[in-house]
């Protein structure tokens, strides 16, 4: 049985070293948010330019559909922040950013339980700013279409409520197990 630990350390090793190979998903990740800071400023731009120096006049409606689409966009570079930082750290190495001032208050309790309640939230915040553009123009939508998209709202907030109630079930069962352990025999 000793003869197997040498090869038993070196697959261990191996496993271990593979979490190195989420690094180019990462990677990835900023790529697809500098896409949307690209899509964000044209959007931005054409904005601008329908305001100032068109020569139809958008309504306040069109703005506002524009704006939050705009919002849309940011909120998904947030949610795209979170995933690349705290995954990152969470699953891939540890960030040295110890004393850095702009370091995300966050990022000091992330794992993997945190990053997922802070995912879903982001995802019903998403959801939400698309809900309030379909209300805005419900007149130009089918209502069957407006019927789902609540429906997936709801089951967003339902699948939010979830995550949280299984994550306090889960650190509840931990401090137990700790409290048992802990006390005399």
């Amino acid at each position: 049985m000793a003869s197997l630990k040498p090869t038993v350390d070196k697959l261990e090793m191996f496993i271990f070293w593979s979490r190195w190979l989420q690094a180019p998903l990462y990677l990835g990740l900023i790529i697809a948010q500098g896409v949307y800071v690209y899509l964000f400023m044209l959007e931005l731009s054409h904005l601008i330019q329908n305001l100032f120096f068109s020569s139809t006049r958008i309504s306040e409606t069109e703005v506002m559909l524009v704006v939050l689409g705009l919002i849309d966009v940011v909120m998904i570079a947030n949610l795209l922040i979170m995933v690349i930082i705290g995954g990152y750290e969470t699953f891939v190495s540890r960030l040295d950013l110890e004393g850095h001032p702009d370091q995300p208050e966050w990022l000091s309790h992330v794992n993997a339980g945190v990053l997922k309640i802070k995912l879903s939230t982001a995802i019903i915040g998403i959801s939400s700013i698309h809900l309030l553009k379909t209300f805005i123009n419900a007149a130009n939508m089918a209502e069957h279409t407006i019927m789902w998209q609540v429906i997936i709202h709801a089951l967003f907030l339902f699948s939010a409520l979830a995550m949280v109630w299984v994550d306090r079930v889960m650190t509840q069962t931990l401090a137990l197990s700790k409290a048992q352990h802990a006390a005399p025999h």
